[in-house]
């Protein structure tokens, strides 16, 4: 079985892209169900109701997001009502929403999929992410093998750790939140897939996502730009990874870029 994942869809321009890639890719690779990072899906910055169903409407089955998670302020009253929205499990537990959600596989069976948020180099407060993995691998093992976890995070070094620390007790780990794809696709010898950085859904010509010129004159100038998104020239960065349900184990995971459609 196969799964899709999309990296960071950031604003209109990504959510266009989604729309228009991601049922030709799951059709080419023969994938089962998607999960996407929606985190700068809207104007690209946080998520809303609408933003959310758009994904869904796209064959996206789970959108993970991550520190942009409230920076829509409607989300906070919407979040509850978007099952097959998570938002980072670490997060505090007053925050409205799920870190994790099991699914049901359209070909059979179950899958989980945690998202988790780095703490090196992240604004946001956060609990411990790998305790908050022990805890939550530990409940949904015993409904399901098939484990994915999307890691945001900013830090190299505390992604690999994750992946390292969940090595063999899920089926795979990637990472957000640096919207530059990295190129360590690898399955661990454990049978964990795993990738440190999936990349964006984001226009090519940009910076993360964003003007060239703004982010220039941010770090030329010292001074405050609105940071405009790029819609045009959008590259859908992703992964395939084909896994065991029986087992759980990841069988291989394989990097994907895509040019979306004039």
């Amino acid at each position: 079985m196969k799964v899709l994942l999309v990296g960071d869809v950031v604003g209109k321009g990504g959510r266009k892209a989604v729309r228009r890639l991601v049922p030709e890719l799951r059709k080419e690779f023969g994938c089962a169900f998607c999960i996407a990072n929606g985190e700068n899906a809207a104007g690209g910055a946080g998520l809303t109701e609408n933003t959310a169903m758009e994904l869904k409407s796209s064959m996206v089955d789970v959108v993970t997001l991550g520190d942009h998670v409230w920076d829509q302020k409607d989300l906070l009253h919407q979040i509850n009502g978007l099952p097959f929205v998570v938002r980072p499990a670490n997060y505090h537990a007053c925050q409205p929403g799920r870190g994790y959600v099991v699914m049901n596989i359209p070909a059979g069976g179950q899958a989980a999929v945690i998202n988790l948020a780095g703490r090196v180099f992240m604004g946001a407060p956060s609990d411990c992410p790998f305790a908050a993995a022990d805890r939550i691998v530990t409940e949904v093992s015993k409904r399901t093998k098939t484990i994915f976890v999307d890691f945001h995070a900013e830090a190299t070094s505390e992604k690999i750790a994750m992946g390292r620390y969940l090595e063999g007790r899920v089926t795979a780990v990637w990472g957000t939140h640096t919207h530059v794809q990295t190129a360590d696709d690898r399955v661990l010898p454990e049978g964990t897939a795993y990738l440190t950085d999936i990349g964006m859904v984001g226009a090519e010509d940009s910076v993360l996502g964003r003007s060239i010129e703004a982010v220039l004159h941010r770090f030329t100038t010292g001074m405050p730009q609105r940071f405009t998104v790029v819609d045009e020239g959008v590259l859908l960065c992703g992964a395939v990874v084909e896994f065991d349900p029986a087992t759980g184990k990841a069988l291989s995971i394989q990097r994907i870029q895509r040019h979306a459609p004039k």
